[in-house]
This record gives C-alpha cells, sequence and structure tokens, in this order.
C-alpha cells in the first residue's frame, strides 16, 4: 500500500500593494495650504508673459479690433448709466458736510475730484471685471474644454499670443476711453445735482474745481484705470486657461474670475492712492 500524500497547508492570501499617488517614496504630499501660492504664481507668470508677447510678431490686429469692439459694446451703456448716480451721491454727501462745516464754497471741488481720482476708476474696474472679463474668461475657458488650445499648440500657434494678448490690450484701451467718459459724466451729474437741489451757485462750483483740481488728478486716474484693465483681462485670461470639471468648471472660473479681480482691484486701489497722495503734494500747499 502506498502512504497517503501529505496535504500543503494553504498559502495566506498576499496583501494587496499599498495604494500610491504616483510620486516617489519618501516624497511628502504638498499641503493644500500651498494651493493659494502655486495659483498666484501662475498669474504672475502669465502676465509676464503676456507682457513679453505684446512686442512680439505677428501681431493679432483683427482680433484686437473685434475685441475691443466688443468690450466698447457691452461697456459703454452701462458706465455713462452707473456714472450718473455715482457722480450724484457724491456731489450730495459733501455738500451736505461742507454745509455742516460751513465751506459751501468747496463742494465742487471735493465732489469733482473724488469722482476723477476714485470713482471713475473703480467704476470702469468694476464695468470692465465684470462684464468684458466674465465673457473672456467664458470663451478661453470654452475653448480649453473642448481642447482647441490644445490643437493650437500642437500646431504651434501660440495661444498666449493669438488670443489672450488681444484681449488683454483690448480691455485695457477700453478701460482708458471709458474712464475720461464716466469721468465728464459723473462731473456733469454732480454739477447738476449741486446747482439744482443743494442751491449751489455755478460759478462757486467751477471756481472751487479750478483752486483745488490739478492735471496730475487726472494722469492717475486715466493710470489706475490702464493698470485695471490689465489686472481684469490677466484674472479673466488666467481662470479660463485652468477650468476644472468640464462645462461646470468653466461656470466656476468665471465667477471665481469676478471675485478675484474686485479683491485685487481694491487692493491695488488702496496701495496707487496711498503713493500718489505721498508724490503729489495738494494744490496750493
Amino acid at each position: 500500500m502506498t502512504a497517503p500524500m501529505p496535504v500543503r497547508p494553504p498559502e495566506p492570501p498576499e496583501k494587496p500593494p499599498p495604494a500610491t499617488s504616483g510620486k516617489a517614496p519618501g516624497q511628502a504630499r504638498p499641503s493644500r495650504l500651498l494651493a493659494p501660492l502655486r495659483e498666484t504664481g501662475k498669474l504672475f507668470a502669465l502676465a509676464v508673459a503676456v507682457a513679453r508677447a505684446i512686442f512680439r510678431r505677428p501681431f493679432q490686429v483683427r482680433e484686437f479690433i473685434e475685441q475691443f469692439w466688443f468690450v466698447a459694446s457691452v461697456t459703454i451703456l452701462p458706465a455713462a448709466l452707473v456714472s450718473i448716480p455715482f457722480g450724484a451721491v457724491i456731489a450730495l454727501q459733501v455738500g451736505s458736510l461742507t454745509q455742516q462745516l460751513g465751506a459751501q464754497s468747496f463742494t465742487g471741488g471735493a465732489s469733482v475730484l473724488a469722482v476723477i481720482q476714485q470713482a471713475s476708476p473703480l467704476i470702469v474696474a468694476l464695468l470692465i471685471s465684470g462684464a468684458a472679463g466674465s465673457a473672456i474668461c467664458a470663451d478661453l475657458g470654452s475653448r480649453k474644454i473642448r481642447e482647441e488650445l490644445d490643437a493650437m499648440e500642437v500646431m504651434g500657434v501660440s495661444p498666449i499670443q493669438r488670443l489672450v494678448v488681444p484681449r488683454v490690450l483690448a480691455t485695457m484701451l477700453v478701460a482708458v476711453l471709458l474712464n475720461g467718459l464716466i469721468s465728464v459724466v459723473g462731473t456733469l451729474g454732480g454739477y447738476f445735482f449741486n446747482v439744482i437741489m443743494q442751491d449751489g451757485t455755478p460759478g462757486a462750483y467751477l471756481a472751487s474745481f479750478s483752486a483745488l483740481a490739478q492735471l496730475p488728478d487726472l494722469y492717475i486716474s486715466e493710470f489706475k484705470a490702464l493698470i485695471f484693465g490689465f489686472i481684469a483681462g490677466i484674472v479673466a485670461a488666467h481662470r479660463g486657461l485652468n477650468p476644472r470639471g468640464g462645462p461646470k468648471g468653466v461656470g466656476d472660473a468665471v465667477n471665481q474670475s469676478v471675485v478675484i479681480t474686485f479683491m485685487l482691484l481694491f487692493f491695488v486701489n488702496m496701495v496707487l492712492t496711498a503713493i500718489y497722495l505721498q508724490i503729489v503734494p495738494a494744490k496750493g500747499s
């Protein structure tokens, strides 16, 4: 008789390999706290790339004209309509304050300076970022999820030079022109409300304006509008080039671009105003 074959005990099941996230062993996962810093770095890198690409050939003249016309068409009428109540509110508030202080003759100069230096560039920034910036972000985001930008890069065409540079330059130019329009309309609105509703005199209004205002006030207003237009275009392009999550991500990117632009604009406005007041002395001082 043959001896029975020994039964081999079953082998223990193999443990599944540890899940890896594609990182080398010993490399720590980046902290989520660094995500805003990375996004800020990408934003500055895009701004530098756009500034360099402005002076490179070929320049997309047709795209620039189309974008300029589009941005101007969606912002001119709202800018004119919004500047009237802004000028009226400033004129009424400043006029009430000067009446309490016994300096009603300076109402015109104070209200006009407030409109030109502060209100006009901020109105331009809000309209450019809200109307034009959101449209730019949505356009670039839709091109990104349809892989049009990837196809352009495969063909050797730079999306930044072809699409981003004309849009940024269009927002900058429209912002400068809109700032002049809003300054004029806001000043006329303040003049009307001060003279008609607060019984001011036209001569005192104009005399106080010429006594307090100076040409650098207009320069800083136009410079602010130029910088605000650049920031609005860069932020909109950055969020449009980096959408997340398909079509829904494009909508989220549009909302994020508007919010980020507003935060940056108010901060930059504070910095520019502080520098201007320190460098340029007040008239008559």
